[in-house]
């Protein structure tokens, strides 16, 4: 039940503090970073759906948002027409550069500040043993 709460708890407070501090729902800034992290800025969609945990319409439907914002551009893959290239323009990375600051606060705040160093490495093996277990066949 710990586990349970701090999975529904934990997402809905960093959307909190990116909404009010941002204006920036958590997904959105998932994929801002997701882009600033690839090569040329550059990912298909289904690629930055995969990375955000999401699915590819609600990715779609956020994608127009951000585009309208400024923030990236989409285009067809040139080498292969049946995908959909995303982009962080510099607007963009502008936006994620303002508002990382206070998310990474908001992490430390909420999660890293009351654990021990011990505690922060067990948590870690223990948070990527579960994403690859939930990210096997056997759950799908």
């Amino acid at each position: 039940m710990a586990l349970a709460g701090m999975v529904a708890k934990l997402p809905a407070a960093l959307d909190r503090q990116l909404q009010r501090d941002a204006g920036l729902t958590h997904f959105e800034y998932q994929v801002l970073v997701g882009l600033s992290r690839a090569p040329e800025r550059t990912l298909r969609m289904s690629e930055l759906a995969n990375f955000t945990g999401g699915q590819l319409p609600r990715l779609s439907q956020v994608a127009t948002r951000m585009e309208r914002r400024g923030w990236l551009t989409r285009r067809p893959d040139p080498t292969d027409g049946r995908y959909t290239l995303a982009s962080l323009t510099d607007e963009g990375t502008a936006k994620l550069e303002v508002s990382a600051p206070g998310h990474v606060a908001a992490v430390r705040g909420l999660i890293f500040d009351s654990l021990s160093p011990t505690q922060v490495r067990q948590m870690t093996q223990i948070a990527q043993r579960i994403a690859q277990t939930a990210g096997s066949d056997e759950f799908r």
